[in-house]
């Protein structure tokens, strides 16, 4: 059996139709979206409504301004839309077309932050199964799929009046409930890390990002074969073995165009 598993796609198609060739099926752990292209400032959500040069700003202050200056300047941004939500939602309806009629392997998919999981019902065609919070048979084993990100704790998820984008993001205690439902897994599949050091640092932003305790509970309880996940774009260790489970970092897709292959 050959399962072939990618991660933050982040508008990549191209790639993304050459995903599965040659594997018995595909599994797409999130961040199907370019929102924020960091590289061609023309590209992304952001490149299409408000062009490369303003793009290019909102990137510079994302390196090196503070985040009271990279909110004020998007929302400046936005303030030029007559209709920010809905042209955002023109773009995020545009880009799924494409990218869900890419996956042409029969397909596993759950959502990462940087998607709109409520639009994904519209476009999953045929061989393509939503399973975030579902344990599925693939080749005779158990793959279990959590999808989305983790707020901070203490923070709850709140409606922002008027706001033109919301990511996925769950409480913990909700994301901590659908990890538990996860029940004798071969295959542990999900967005975000497990809380290993090592797995949620990113050595370019040089700051963590959220893990899941709860994911490494599972790992520790159950002891499955692979947690395969994404979320870090250049993580300090794309790999960490934990007991028995081979803890792996299968993106960044986008950049890597290439997916991270199961056997058994």
């Amino acid at each position: 059996m050959r399962v072939h598993v990618v991660s933050d796609v982040h508008g990549n198609a191209d790639a993304l139709k050459r995903a599965g060739d040659g594997a018995d099926a595909l599994v797409v752990l999130g961040d199907l979206l370019d929102f924020v292209d960091y590289h061609d400032h023309d590209k992304g959500i952001m490149g299409v409504l408000f062009g490369a040069e303003k793009v290019g700003e909102f990137a510079r202050l994302r390196r090196e301004g503070t985040r009271d200056e990279t909110v004020a300047y998007s929302r400046t941004l936005w303030a030029t839309l007559d209709d920010p939500a809905a042209a955002v939602d023109e773009a995020i309806r545009e880009q799924y077309s494409t990218l869900f009629a890419s996956m042409t392997a029969p397909t596993y998919a759950i959502p990462g932050n940087v998607d709109a999981p409520s639009a994904w019902p519209d476009f999953a065609g045929e061989g393509v199964h939503l399973v975030d919070g579902e344990v599925v048979s693939i080749g005779g084993l158990r793959f279990g799929f959590a999808g989305g990100a983790v707020l901070p704790d203490g923070v709850l998820p709140r409606p922002r009046k008027g706001a033109a984008w919301r990511p996925y993001l769950r409480a913990r205690e909700e994301f901590d409930a659908a990890v538990s439902l996860l029940e004798e897994v071969d295959v542990l599949c999900t967005h975000i890390p497990p809380a290993v050091p090592e797995l949620t640092y990113d050595v370019v932003a040089r700051r963590a990002e959220l893990g899941s305790k709860a994911l490494l509970d599972l790992i520790q309880r159950q002891r499955p074969r692979w947690s395969v996940f994404g979320h870090v774009h250049q993580p300090l260790a794309v790999r960490r073995r934990v007991g028995h489970t081979e803890c792996r970092n299968v993106g960044h897709f986008k950049e890597t165009g290439q997916p991270y292959v199961l056997r058994w």
